[in-house]
């Protein structure tokens, strides 16, 4: 598959996720598999801003190539002096624009999966984003829409598609869905009939290889988006790397095999933190119930684990693990992260009156250009 003048030798791609896409992870799932794998989501106006937080989730490591970087923003103008930047500095191989993100401050200031239903706002959007790249491809990831009467994602595909961009990413749910229920990989199939001069990828319930084939399969998807599926397991890019090549490799780790990738995922965290051990440590806890689910560790042990404050303390809580323990089975497999329950999207008022913006709604995206982040 080809992403502009990317070429990826497995169709694979890492979702952005904030608070977990970052520099490390993005090395671990590196050091198992092939694909493209993208940061954390960046405002736009963080970035322009050049706020400590957003220069750190824009680094990459040397050895991550293509370098891949998403970008939220609800304004044309700032979005493209953020690219410019990108560009200018030779920060990015691949840039993303984020048009999923359900979380409620990001929808209700009309951001995010709100966004495309203002149909001139994300075409502006888009085609600055790609004016501004100039030679480096940019792709659009969307929802189906913001619920089942105001779906986006076909329209929304064709502007993109007319704007230029490389690639659409569709995550088959709508905002109103979070991560609820099941994913729509009919939707997915339909997005590929209507898109066919740019690669369409499929995300959503890809928690195997196996899950990736058949989505493949079903939809005629040009390639997949994992995201949830590979929390705790990043060994998930190794297996569909052998799915893809027709390979019958799957990792069905023991407790060894994980602690070790847990351990070396804290270890790149601190290198991440510029050294700052306890602040790594503070970010692997939430790690935890995702790399052990389904593996008899024990609740007090897997309580210190989310305590812990340093490499030594981890070392010594893997050390009183019974490490030759196999591979669990159906325990270690299946959905991973909450789902959450259905919701109504929050929405500025009067959004869904009608797919042009107004006055007062113009107000409330310039309020939206803040230092958020969403999945």
């Amino acid at each position: 598959m080809r992403i502009g003048d990317i070429g990826l030798a497995v169709p694979v791609v890492l979702a952005p996720m904030a608070g977990i896409t970052n520099t490390a992870f993005r090395r671990l799932c590196r050091e198992f598999g092939a694909g493209l794998y993208v940061s954390e989501m960046i405002t736009s106006r963080a970035l322009v801003e050049r706020t400590e937080a957003s220069m750190r989730l824009i680094t990459h490591h040397p050895s991550e190539q293509p370098r891949s970087i998403q970008l939220y923003g609800v304004d044309p103008a700032t979005i493209g002096e953020a690219v410019t930047m990108l560009v200018a500095e030779d920060r990015a191989d691949h840039i993303d624009l984020n048009f999923g993100c359900p979380v409620p401050k990001v929808t209700k200031k009309g951001g995010g999966a709100a966004l495309p239903w203002k149909v001139e706002l994300f075409r502006a959007i888009v085609e600055r984003a790609v004016k501004s790249a100039g030679d480096i491809p940019v792709t659009v990831k969307m929802r189906k829409g913001i619920d089942s009467d105001h779906l986006t994602y076909l329209e929304a595909a064709r502007a993109a598609e007319g704007a230029g961009v490389s690639a659409v990413a569709l995550h088959a749910r709508t905002a109103d869905q979070f991560y609820s229920g099941h994913a729509d990989w009919d939707a997915i199939g339909t997005l590929k009939q209507t898109i066919n001069s740019i690669p369409v990828l499929g995300n959503g319930d890809i928690w195997s290889a196996e899950d990736a084939l058949n989505m493949v399969a079903h939809t005629d998807c040009d390639g997949v988006v994992v995201g949830r599926g590979c929390l705790g397991k990043p060994w998930l890019f190794g297996d569909l790397a052998a799915g893809f090549r027709g390979e019958p490799l799957r990792h069905r780790p023991g407790l060894r095999e994980v602690a070790g990738a847990f351990r070396r995922h804290a270890q790149l965290l601190v290198e991440f933190f510029d050294g700052e051990e306890i602040r790594a440590c503070r970010d692997i806890r939430k790690h935890v119930a995702w790399y052990f689910k389904g593996y008899p560790v024990g609740g007090e042990l897997r309580a210190a684990l989310a305590r812990v404050e340093s490499l030594q303390e981890i070392d010594d809580l893997v050390g009183q693990m019974d490490l030759d323990q196999e591979y669990p089975g159906d325990g270690a497999e299946g959905p991973r992260g909450r789902a959450g329950s259905p919701k109504r999207t929050a929405l500025p008022d009067g959004w869904l009156d009608s797919t042009e913006l107004s006055a007062s709604q113009r107000h409330t995206l310039l309020e939206a250009e803040v230092d958020s982040s969403g999945g």
